[in-house]
């Protein structure tokens, strides 16, 4: 792998950490919910009267990356700062920069932004030293330490030593990393396992932790289609997370992979009920189109293009070509 690729390939597992796992704080139901209009109301609100508090920078740094306009992204840098220079001791002010700055250097382009790496792994180690159980942040370093290249601070070595760091601290947790690690090295069988094994039950932070992880699994065996195996997987994750809507999105997409849109449409409409996303919609609007339905379709493929965090570049253009041909 090349090194352009290498740091691409990281800051885009940052930025995307930032929106997929997140520390709690006072507005993270309302930012789950997607009542993004009540969290810009109650932080301004807050911030007036206490400009530094921790929570309300914090979540007004997340409302900017989820919206996703990259003209906004220094002032969540500066949000960020200014929740570390008056909370220096703060974990998640810290892990809101380490996310900042890495959806600011993967929209920056990989030469412009090679002076962020140092400040992102830092950050990162920053928010572990001041919470050593701020597992998002944990997630987001051993990511850090499995894609970016050694020059820059990262390498499996340095991923083996933090899983042994880790599991000092939590046994649960450094299992965790460690199958990051297996799916790292393309030991999907082990990575599975492990990830399974590994009791949740006493800690909704670890339990999100491993959430993501069986649904990077997931994913990993569709992208090697193989489907049989991601299914289990998907299936398990439902079973064992009903509440969560990564397994059954990452069971429709399986499904619809397999060219079966009836069946994956179930799937993927519980999937919104429980956590709408661009897509998961888009997905629904293809189901659909596929079926022949296309006012449907054409429904699910607005509310695509709609949602905030947005589709990739990639998915938005295919949509939008879609819903020409369908209202032609």
């Amino acid at each position: 792998m090349n090194t352009k690729y290498q740091l691409s390939a990281v800051f885009l597992l940052l930025s995307i950490s930032s929106l997929q796992i997140s520390q709690a704080h006072e507005y993270e139901a309302l930012i789950k919910a997607k009542k993004y209009a009540e969290v810009e109301k109650a932080t301004s609100t807050k911030l007036s009267s206490e400009p530094n508090n921790p929570d309300a920078l914090v979540a007004r740094t997340e409302l900017i990356l989820i919206e996703g306009k990259e003209s906004r992204l220094d002032e969540a840098v500066k949000l960020a700062e200014q929740c570390i220079a008056a909370n220096p001791k703060n974990s998640e002010c810290q892990e809101a920069l380490g996310n900042t700055l890495g959806t600011k250097a993967m929209r920056g382009g990989v030469m412009s932004a090679i002076s962020y790496v140092g400040k992102i792994r830092d950050s990162f180690k920053k928010a572990i030293e001041l919470d050593p159980s701020n597992f998002s942040a944990r997630s987001s370093l051993m990511q850090f330490y499995l894609q970016a290249p050694s020059f820059v601070g990262g390498g499996t070595g340095k991923a083996k030593d933090f899983i042994v760091e880790t599991i000092k601290y939590s046994p649960a947790a450094g299992a965790l990393l460690q199958a990051s690690l297996d799916l790292h090295e393309e030991n999907i069988e082990r990575a599975t396992s492990v990830a399974l094994a590994v009791n949740t039950s006493n800690s909704e932070a670890l339990a999100k932790h491993q959430r993501n992880v069986l649904s990077n699994i997931g994913h990993a065996l569709v992208n090697d289609k193989k489907m049989t195996e991601a299914e289990k997987v998907f299936r398990e994750l439902c079973n064992r997370f009903p509440d969560s809507s990564l397994g059954f999105y990452g069971l429709g997409k399986t499904l619809q992979e397999q060219g079966k849109a009836k069946d994956a449409l179930p799937f993927l409409e519980k999937s919104v009920v429980i956590d709408a996303s661009a897509n998961a919609l888009y997905r629904i609007g293809k189901a659909w189109q596929t079926l022949g339905d296309k006012v449907k379709a054409i429904a699910a493929y607005e509310k695509a293009l709609s949602f905030k965090p947005e589709l990739s570049k990639k998915i938005k253009s295919e949509v939008e070509d879609q819903l020409k041909a369908l209202k032609s």
